[in-house]
């Protein structure tokens, strides 16, 4: 009697004839097997791991804080029960042992996500638009962190089935910093682009009154048109975008 057992779907059941490995039954139903065989009851389904954000340190050295969220699934029952090491006196039950997985998992997780995000900066630096960040990477970043994951996994019989991050942001004790320096960064843009808006639409003005004739203008009128025109516009673009930003404060 002690030989029959019951496997339900993505299940398997490790066979071991006095220590020695005879192989891995994943048949569903019920089956009666050699009872001088010890076996070992492993769940093969799919799992989620939402891990907690964790704080790591950026390419900058900037502290963020950075969470993932894993599927995963055992797909190698040989790795899984003979490649890592595990104290066999509390495994005795299947939820036992997938508990055992899940913890090794979160610990690979924790180490692959600060090993990516250490390669990166949180976000462009100045004069780095072209670099690659951790706000800005997506699928990128997610591609390298499934991998790094596969390569710390794979030794434990274990499939990463999707792997992403769902949680970035900078740390509380420097989020206040980053922020008024993110401001800076977005007043400084748009000054640039008011400067640019004005000098267009100044040449705008000199050509059309060449070409229509309206009135003939020397180096000198010119000049001064031209600084009229300057002060004017970006002091009107200026002051708009202060109203807005008190507006939005």
């Amino acid at each position: 009697m002690t030989g029959f057992m019951m496997l339900e779907p993505n299940t398997a059941r490790v066979m071991m004839f006095f220590g020695k490995y005879r192989g891995t039954f994943t048949k569903t139903g019920f089956f009666w097997v050699n009872p001088f065989y010890s076996t070992k009851n492993l769940s093969l389904r799919a799992r989620n791991l939402d891990a907690e954000p964790i704080k790591v340190n950026d390419k900058s050295g900037n502290p963020v804080l950075i969470g993932q969220v894993l599927v995963w699934k055992l797909h190698d029952t040989y790795r899984a029960c003979f490649e890592v090491d595990a104290n066999d006196s509390t495994m005795d039950t299947k939820q036992s042992r997938m508990a055992f997985y899940e913890n090794f998992v979160k610990i690979q997780g924790d180490a692959a996500l600060r090993k990516v995000a250490g390669e990166y900066p949180y976000d462009e630096a100045d004069g780095q638009a072209s670099e690659l960040t951790l706000r800005g990477g997506g699928e990128t970043i997610n591609k390298e962190l499934e991998e790094e994951l596969r390569n710390r996994l794979d030794l434990a019989g274990i499939e990463v089935v999707e792997a992403r991050i769902n949680y970035l942001a900078y740390a509380p004790e420097i989020a206040a910093v980053m922020l008024r320096r993110q401001q800076a960064s977005a007043i400084i843009m748009a000054r640039e682009k008011i400067v640019e808006g004005a000098v267009s639409m100044v040449k705008m003005a000199l050509d059309k009154l060449s070409e229509e004739n309206v009135v003939e203008l020397d180096d000198d009128k010119k000049a001064a048109m031209v600084s009229n025109l300057m002060v004017v516009l970006s002091s009107a673009v200026t002051t708009r975008l202060s109203l807005l930003s008190t507006r939005e404060l």
